[in-house]
């Protein structure tokens, strides 16, 4: 792809924190004090007012409730280099910056294989008021055994089955936010009537999971039904995404695939008797900014010859994703000899993509290879790649992922917030002020 500016429509921008309320890059150069106060989470609150000043649609908090043990084993690794763990409660962040920004959607992540569906759907009914409606729901279904050996249950159901679960459980929630109905609280003091009875129902949910009589206990929401963001990647997912989602998360690196996956999602979406203007896709991206270009390319080099000469951090973090453990393997076999021993229960996408067409690439080479949509260069240049993408692909936008453990830091942020998104508002490329007050209005303006 060449790196000449072309003209195409405005996209959305958001953020993904890939390791959630955790601590981020604390050994780098320009580690700051993250090390230190990141768990009260004002660092965090500071980084989200970066994004809200560059009007981002949302920012996701991932999340993962267990103590991960799948690098030799053990969970030295994660302990000891901080990766992925210690990690704070999404939900309690996500009422910490809604109190501290007015405009930027919040999307915490809440697994429905770990939330009972009534708890979850008054926790986001509750984060969408105090959020004066901006609040999101980053929808996942469990996919490590040890999360669920935390919630006294054996193990994660199959793969499918916990999207079956997981189409159940999001129906409910929605019929409890409806459950009161708009204009339910009418506050007339003179008739003495704070809320109207006839507008407020129980839903008597009977289901093959769930059952839920209702209704919720909370007001309607400002926004009525909270935004929905939902990464799927493999088949089962992306139906699952289509059917539900307002927002979804892809993970391509070329045009074409990226074109490919927004094309399925949209297909699933009208199968499922939805409009493909009511879900934006977009699309995962870790940019390398420089003053020069060859800063830029310099910093990328660096940055996987890092991987490459120590892959263990970098597989230990795929292992967490996919419930596999690389260290048993000789990282320098091609991984053509391994894929049969290669199964999982867990994120079949992320594995699927590591190892597609991978067949003669060790595992310290795939780990150390720039997958993914990485615009290089000057805040300019990787403005222009991304205008270009955009244009080949048709929309959505882009939703930035940092490595949090080593490229999570104040100047990061800063390069993109103060640098990249200053150069693309300047091409009219994103906004430069927010449309609407509610995150839904904001992410389906254009």
């Amino acid at each position: 792809m060449t790196a000449t500016s072309t003209a195409t429509d405005p996209f959305h921008l958001a953020w993904f924190l890939n390791q959630g309320f955790g601590v981020g890059d604390w050994r780098g150069t320009w580690r700051g004090t993250q090390a230190d106060d990141w768990a009260n989470g004002d660092s965090y609150v500071e980084f989200a007012r970066s994004l809200e000043r560059a009007c981002f649609d949302y920012l996701i908090i991932e999340d993962s409730g267990f103590v991960a043990d799948n690098w030799a084993g053990s969970s030295e690794l994660y302990l000891r280099a901080g990766l992925t763990v210690p990690k704070h409660d999404p939900a309690v962040l996500a009422t910490v910056i809604a109190k501290g920004t007015s405009r930027l959607g919040i999307v915490p992540t809440l697994t429905t294989t770990e939330w009972p569906p009534y708890l979850l759907a008054r926790y986001v009914s509750t984060l969408d008021h105090v959020a004066a409606g901006r609040a999101g729901w980053n929808v996942v279904t469990g996919s490590s055994d040890l999360a669920a050996q935390n919630h006294g249950k054996p193990g994660q159901p199959p793969h499918d089955e916990r999207y079956d679960m997981a189409d159940e459980f999001v129906e409910l929630v929605c019929q409890l936010w409806d459950s009161w109905e708009p204009g339910s609280v009418v506050r007339d003091s003179v008739a003495g009537t704070y809320t109207d009875p006839t507008k407020v129902h129980p839903i008597n949910f009977e289901g093959t999971y769930y059952r839920c009589r209702g209704p919720l206990n909370t007001a309607r929401s400002p926004q009525g039904k909270p935004v929905l963001v939902q990464a799927g990647g493999s088949a089962r997912g992306r139906a699952f995404a289509a059917k539900h989602a307002d927002c979804v998360i892809a993970s391509a690196g070329t045009v074409d695939e990226m074109r490919g996956y927004r094309a399925d999602i949209h297909r699933e979406m009208v199968a499922s008797g939805r409009k493909p203007g009511e879900c934006k896709v977009l699309y995962l991206t870790t940019p390398f900014i420089g003053e020069t270009e060859t800063e830029a390319i310099d910093r990328k080099r660096r940055y996987f010859q890092a991987i490459h000469d120590d892959p263990a951090p970098t597989l230990a973090f795929t292992g967490f994703t996919t419930n596999i453990d690389f260290a048993q393997y000789d990282l320098d076999t091609p991984i053509g000899d391994l894929a049969e021993q290669l199964k999982t229960n867990g994120h079949q996408s992320s594995l699927d993509k590591m190892l597609r067409g991978k067949q003669h690439m060790t595992l310290r080479d795939i780990a150390a290879e720039p997958r993914g949509f990485h615009p290089t260069g000057t805040p300019e240049q990787v403005a222009d790649q991304m205008a270009e993408m955009m244009h080949a692909i048709g929309g959505d936008g882009f939703l930035f992922y940092l490595p949090q453990a080593t490229l999570f830091n104040r100047r990061t942020v800063a390069e993109i917030t103060d640098g990249l998104v200053p150069e693309l508002q300047r091409r009219g490329l994103v906004r430069t002020a927010y449309a609407y007050d509610h995150f839904r209005d904001n992410l389906l303006d254009f």
